[in-house]
């Protein structure tokens, strides 16, 4: 008997169901209708606006690389769009904290978002507040998007594109942080090469005073000018080229130690010169780092709170919650019932 008077909750039933608590369901849905639709009003939520920047990031960071360099394998293109790994390294600059302070300083975030200056845990409310109006994420395409939410139309797209402009200055602050400690240590070796070839020319010029001028070639020559002089027994002439071989036996193994070393230096110094040219580019030139595809505007509608979707979600949850309070209800008086027929049987 208990089993069949268990409450039977299929198609036929729910529709008899609805229809027989019509007038409470129909209630509670008109009042989550009415609340939902005071408590999304302005009195309650306060209205933002929201403005977008949508950019793509740069393929490369060295312009000397994109420029300079006669590697053409290794060339970058200075106008290609970055891929995923360039995307990913926007978004960490975007999140920084040096951004973060910046566009709170310079749009005394605290006080716009009404936040006491006093309270101990004031900073943490800041950025709070910041993090919930102010995200950035990346698109389907690699493209990076900057999106801020504000009660000021204008104020959330004067954010959005000071902290695009922001992008620029704080990654190439970074570059150049390491490009000028790069320049410094190529410089140095530039410098410090420049003076040993200028010490081993001057060594050489004092050797060619001297009169060593090309120690192979000129060894040759004076001994071949010496078989000449012996066959005519020109004393004279022996004697002038014998002290012109005693000058290159003195100082022609230190010639050509030296031109050596000259000409190994003078190719490391044209290696080094293409380097200080290249690094000297990085630490004192700037590119931008993204390519802006769309500029953030002052909107004309609000984009929050979304009111018929609060009512909406509102309403339903609340006639949900109206269903399952009535089904319990019934299905416990049904028990109820269950229970008392049996004992009143037993009476009879």
């Amino acid at each position: 008997m208990a089993e069949n008077q268990q409450f039977d909750f299929n198609s036929s039933n729910f529709v008899i169901f609805l229809y027989k608590w019509r007038k409470q369901i129909l209630i509670v849905g008109l009042g989550a209708i009415v609340i939902s639709i005071l408590f999304s009003s302005p009195w309650f939520i306060t209205p933002k606006y929201k403005s977008t920047v949508i950019m793509f990031p740069t393929s490369t960071n060295a312009i000397s690389k994109a420029l300079l360099t006669d590697n053409f394998g290794n060339k970058q293109d200075i106008l290609e769009f970055g891929e995923e790994e360039q995307a990913e390294q926007l978004l960490q600059v975007l999140n920084s904290n040096t951004i973060r302070t910046k566009v709170i300083n310079k749009f005394r975030l605290m006080s716009h978002y009404d936040i006491d200056s006093t309270d101990r845990y004031k900073n943490t409310q800041l950025y709070g507040e910041y993090d919930q109006n102010i995200t950035f994420n990346r698109t389907e395409y690699m493209a990076v998007q900057i999106s801020v939410l504000d009660k000021d139309p204008q104020m959330a797209a004067d954010i959005a594109n000071n902290i695009a402009d922001l992008v620029d200055s704080v990654k190439n602050q970074m570059i150049k942080e390491r490009a000028i400690m790069a320049f410094r240590i190529v410089a140095n070796e530039y410098h410090t090469s420049v003076k040993e070839v200028r010490v081993m020319e001057d060594s050489m010029t004092v050797l060619r005073k001297l009169g060593v001028h090309e120690y192979e070639t000129q060894s040759e020559m004076i001994m071949q000018q010496l078989a000449v002089e012996y066959a005519k027994n020109n004393t004279r002439g022996i004697k002038a080229l014998e002290d012109k071989l005693g000058v290159l036996a003195q100082y022609g193994g230190a010639y050509v130690s030296l031109r050596e070393a000259l000409l190994h230096e003078k190719k490391q110094l044209s290696l080094l010169k293409a380097k200080y040219a290249e690094a000297k580019v990085d630490a004192e030139q700037v590119l931008p780092q993204k390519f802006i595809v769309n500029s953030a505007y002052k909107a004309e509608k609000r984009s929050y709170p979304v009111r018929w979707l609060i009512v909406l979600i509102t309403t339903l949850s609340s006639l949900l919650l109206c269903i399952l309070v009535l089904i319990t209800i019934e299905s416990l008086d049904k028990n109820k019932l269950g229970l008392i027929l049996p004992e009143i049987k037993k009476k009879d």
